[in-house]
């Protein structure tokens, strides 16, 4: 995505070609607000996060909004470095590729439904794998 260096909020409007007054008319909001979410001085809302999503034609956006600003997002929402198309595609090849390389392991460890105390490292090296895939299948989807 272009201007993710920059606040979600603002980097989404920017994208769609939006002006903050603009924006903030068809958000029905004022544009002290909008501008208080682009500079991380309030988190909006949810309702007003749906509006931008629709808005700005970025669903990318929700995902966004809650990896920061949500501790489950935090917490468990892996990470996505967003790109363009051919480069989403590329990368989800290469993570599924990398979790085709430990498959047998992954079913061995899973075979009994226990992963062992032995078992563990490797368990965790698969489901780090696992979030690398879930997190470029996330970049594909949210590509344009």
């Amino acid at each position: 995505m272009k201007g993710m260096c920059r606040n979600i909020y603002q980097a989404a409007r920017l994208n769609a070609g939006f002006t903050q007054l603009m924006a903030a008319e068809h958000l029905n909001v004022s544009v002290r607000s909008l501008a208080d979410y682009e500079t991380n001085r309030t988190i909006p809302p949810e309702d007003i996060v749906c509006a931008m999503v629709k808005l700005y034609g970025a669903k990318w956006l929700v995902y966004m909004h809650m990896k920061q600003n949500t501790l489950l997002g935090r917490l468990f929402l892996p990470e996505v470095e967003f790109s363009d198309v051919a480069k989403s595609v590329l990368r989800l090849q290469k993570e599924m590729y990398d979790l085709s390389k430990i498959n047998n392991s992954m079913i061995e460890i899973a075979c009994d439904g226990i992963v062992d105390k032995q078992e563990e490292l490797r368990w965790e090296r698969i489901t780090k794998e696992v979030d690398d895939v879930a997190g470029a299948a996330m970049a594909l989807i949210f590509s344009k």
